[in-house]
């Protein structure tokens, strides 16, 4: 798999390949990141990659000419077809399931945006792909393209020590996972004393894997009903599901 990146600030990706579990998936080469400097593929002397609206307005633009030379040369060291996508509060919200799709892909060029906003030329005839983090605004795309590669390399088999944990993270099966609890058994926290819950002691796994289900469903309805109703419609939910949560109201 491979990402190509398009920013004007590369340096700010080294530590994202360098450190932390998805590090693995860098040094073992099943994620290949190229970093595409912008301001390269700009008119000399000033290599400028931006300027101002037209119908006048703050900020500046990206403009189209450098963006189109610089997706033309990493679709060119490609030697292969790869979507292209950029990111834009405008895009629609990255999702797990978006990050499945892109995982069991060829990868992905990564456009990474900057001041106001880029030329909607340029996105209308060579993005295919516009992802927005969330409901705010960042100063630039490369926070996101970090966090979109980070999301995908952690899917990709032998990234993470046990093969199974993405499985059972928030969002894969539709909902939110539930509470996780290590050492020591009994604690005092500020708070007062608390304890583990009983059943996760029990050794009976048939037992915790429902009170895991459970605890999934009542985070998931406490605090994104969306999601609930969302893995209701998809036929996600199990009759007995249904009673947990008819319980839980």
């Amino acid at each position: 798999m491979r990402f190509d990146v398009i920013t004007l600030f590369p340096e700010l990706f080294a530590p994202h390949q360098s450190l932390g579990v998805t590090r693995r998936a860098f040094e073992s080469g099943k994620v290949h990141v190229k970093l595409w400097q912008l301001r390269d593929f700009a008119e000399a002397p000033q290599r400028r990659v931006d300027d101002r609206p037209y119908g006048g307005g703050p900020g500046m633009v990206m403009l189209a000419e450098p963006l189109t030379r610089a997706v033309d040369a990493a679709m060119a060291a490609r030697g292969g077809p790869a979507p292209v996508v950029c990111f834009s509060p405008t895009g629609q919200r990255l999702t797990q399931a978006r990050v499945q799709q892109l995982a069991e892909g060829p990868g992905a060029i990564l456009v990474c945006g900057r001041y106001e906003a880029i030329d909607q030329r340029f996105i209308d005839t060579r993005v295919q792909h516009e992802i927005s983090l969330g409901d705010f605004v960042l100063s630039g795309g490369e926070i996101v393209a970090i966090a979109l590669m980070d999301a995908v390399a952690r899917l990709l088999e032998g990234v993470l020590g046990e093969s199974e944990s993405h499985r059972q993270d928030s969002f894969s099966n539709g909902l939110l996972e539930g509470p996780q609890y290590s050492r020591p058994e009994h604690w005092n926290s500020a708070a007062g004393p608390s304890k583990v819950p009983a059943v996760l002691l029990s050794g009976d796994h048939a037992a915790i894997r429902r009170w895991r289900r459970a605890e999934s469903l009542r985070i998931t309805a406490e605090r994104r009903p969306d999601l609930l109703e969302q893995a209701r419609t998809a036929g996600k939910l199990s009759e007995e599901d249904e009673q947990i949560l008819s319980a839980l109201k």
